[in-house]
């Protein structure tokens, strides 16, 4: 496995089940809502009985011919296609970015993989984007992992043209799962993000963040990169702090606002902060969510 995923966490985390706010739509059966009623909740399928399915869809003739517990599905209910979005840009590398992302999203790849549900994968680096499909399939893991392994911070930001190509493209209802620092225009941001919601997907946001980013500990005059251009600033810590935390409070609210007005399921995570302790936080308010 690579560096980038525990198993360990992964395996704790399946006792909570990642579920979708929305109705999906989907071509196997599941365990997420379908928008399909009436006529369509009809029996389809047997499936072999995973923790925390509904007990009273247990079918116990087939019980007694095989010895083993099996589930009735039904058309009402239908999978969850995850699609992941992972900024690969150059500002992804400063303090250990990226390697968070990768978590991030190969930990929700395999709590949906291992649940029965489609998983796909967006990269966005180097101005370009690649897309894996989601699938349900056996080796899927596999190849999205390759591909987050695979995945360099280089090059402007091409997340927002990757996520309005997605939602363009993507002719079902999906989560979308967006990570990244969100260090690109802000009319570009939330014209992406309208173009998913006005699709009906089921978005979700991971603000990764240094703590260096929020609160710099320069005490001396510091020379700054630009991690996706060649340019650079000399910059003296006590001209330009006020200003400095003003610009950063400005951009943190921005930010939740817009994800608030468009019903967006926001999360940040610090890079010194713990994936599992994240994702623990976000598959729990989501189980509750559907429960009400």
């Amino acid at each position: 496995m690579p560096s980038f995923f525990d198993g360990r966490i992964a395996e704790r985390l399946a006792a909570l089940p990642l579920v979708a706010r929305s109705a999906m739509l989907g071509s196997v059966s599941g365990r997420h809502q379908s928008p399909h009623r009436g006529s369509s909740v009809e029996f389809a399928e047997y499936r072999r009985y995973q923790a925390g399915d509904d007990l009273r869809r247990l079918d116990w003739r087939a019980y007694g011919r095989s010895d083993r517990y099996y589930v009735k599905e039904f058309e009402a209910d239908t999978n969850l296609r995850l699609v992941l979005v992972v900024d690969g840009s150059g500002s992804m590398g400063f303090e250990q970015k990226l390697e968070v992302a990768r978590q991030l999203a190969a930990t929700l790849a395999y709590l949906a993989i291992g649940q029965g549900d489609a998983a796909g994968l967006v990269t966005a680096s180097a101005g370009s984007h690649e897309h894996l499909p989601p699938r349900r399939i056996a080796g899927q893991v596999e190849q999205l992992f390759k591909r987050l392994e695979q995945l360099t911070p280089v090059g402007t930001n091409s997340m927002c043209q990757a996520i309005s190509q997605l939602a363009e493209s993507s002719r079902e209802r999906a989560m979308v799962v967006l990570v990244s620092d969100f260090l690109f225009e802000f009319d570009q941001l939330r014209t992406a993000i309208d173009h998913l919601t006005f699709r009906k997907h089921d978005v979700v946001a991971f603000h990764v963040l240094s703590p260096q980013e929020l609160n710099p500990g320069w005490d001396r005059p510091t020379r700054l990169l630009d991690m996706e251009g060649d340019e650079s600033m000399l910059v003296d810590p006590e001209e330009i702090r006020a200003g400095y935390e003003d610009a950063v409070r400005e951009y943190l609210e921005s930010i939740e606002q817009l994800m608030h007005r468009s019903a967006v399921d926001y999360h940040r995570m610090l890079t010194d902060g713990t994936v599992e302790e994240t994702l623990s936080r976000f598959l729990s308010a989501r189980l509750g969510d559907v429960s009400r």
